[in-house]
């Protein structure tokens, strides 16, 4: 019997707590969090039979509400995972976003997909879409290539498949992330976020959100960790070596990136985050039907930007799921 409860985004939403291992922190566990259509878009909606399961990206956990509501107003059930050590799954002594290897997510998406009805030993009736925003959209990618067959369509929201520096940066980078792994896992990298990212949302309105937790999304963000650094680049890598998540993606980005080492009013309406070119070009690596949409004004969580390219962003969703997600 699942033991959903009140979650703090209020209604239509409820919280299912996970528990998927213990480590030297104590017990760990992932949060899932649903939203269930109402009855008419239930039965009538183009979306009646999807079940929709999102993970979120670095230093960040669920609370796009109107995310969540587009796909309800569309028939389909919405599942939203909070990984370990994030959000409604970070406990009291635990390192946010603590993790040596990005497959230790498997854990938290198979209790996630086994809570939806979609666990590896169930015959699931309805499609599954995976819908990842940033490091989101790289571990549902990475998770995708090795369980081929299990999602329907991928949806990737600004998904970090490339480092900042590009492949070459990347390649010079990588030997020596991985020493200090291994040397000192729990070491902290120098702080490269400036806040200019989460001020661009705060003037664009986007987290005017009833429950949204400054402790679990800090404007700085988390400090990065050595291993955790590895485990990204490990990603980044297998991503250029070339996988296939043997479904449909749709890869969403902003038109354009502009560097975030000085406040400028154009953070506003770009990626402030991921050099997009490096991601579009990354995004042909991942399957063989990939569908890129470049959206004019979107930021790097392109269902966060404003009314305009936000609703140009639901409305491709829509178009191309009812096109290639069957």
């Amino acid at each position: 019997m699942q033991d959903w409860h009140h979650d703090i985004l209020g209604v239509p939403f409820a919280q299912l707590t996970l528990p998927v291992g213990h480590d030297a922190a104590g017990p760990v566990v992932a949060t899932l969090v649903r939203s269930i259509p109402r009855p008419a878009p239930r039965v009538f909606g183009p979306f009646a039979d999807v079940d929709v399961l999102s993970v979120h990206g670095w230093s960040d956990y669920f609370f796009q509400v109107e995310q969540a509501r587009f796909w309800t107003d569309r028939g389909a059930r919405f599942f939203a995972l909070d990984l370990r050590k994030y959000g409604r799954s970070l406990r009291p002594g635990q390192t946010p976003g603590d993790i040596a290897r990005l497959d230790e997510y498997d854990a938290d998406i198979e209790a996630a997909l086994a809570a939806m009805g979609h666990g590896e030993s169930q015959r699931p009736r309805r499609r599954l879409v995976l819908l990842g925003h940033s490091t989101g959209g790289l571990v549902f990618t990475l998770w995708a290539a090795r369980h081929p067959g299990r999602a329907h369509a991928l949806v990737l929201n600004s998904p970090w498949l490339e480092l900042q520096t590009g492949p070459i940066g990347r390649a010079a980078i990588t030997p020596l992330a991985e020493a200090r792994a291994r040397l000192d896992p729990k070491g902290l990298h120098p702080p490269v976020d400036f806040g200019y990212y989460t001020r661009a949302q705060r003037e664009i309105g986007a987290l005017d959100v009833p429950g949204y937790r400054l402790d679990w999304r800090p404007e700085r963000g988390f400090r990065v960790h050595a291993a955790w650094f590895a485990a990204i680049l490990e990603g980044h890598r297998r991503i250029a070596a070339g996988v296939d998540v043997s479904c449909p993606a749709l890869v969403l980005l902003s038109a354009r990136s502009v560097p975030p080492l000085v406040w400028s009013e154009q953070m506003t309406s770009s990626d402030s985050v991921l050099v997009v070119d490096d991601i579009a070009r990354a995004a042909t690596r991942i399957g063989r039907l990939v569908t890129v949409a470049r959206i004019e004004g979107a930021i790097h969580d392109v269902f966060l930007s404003r009314p305009a390219p936000r609703a140009a962003a639901f409305a491709i969703t829509e178009k191309w799921l009812r096109g290639f997600g069957r």
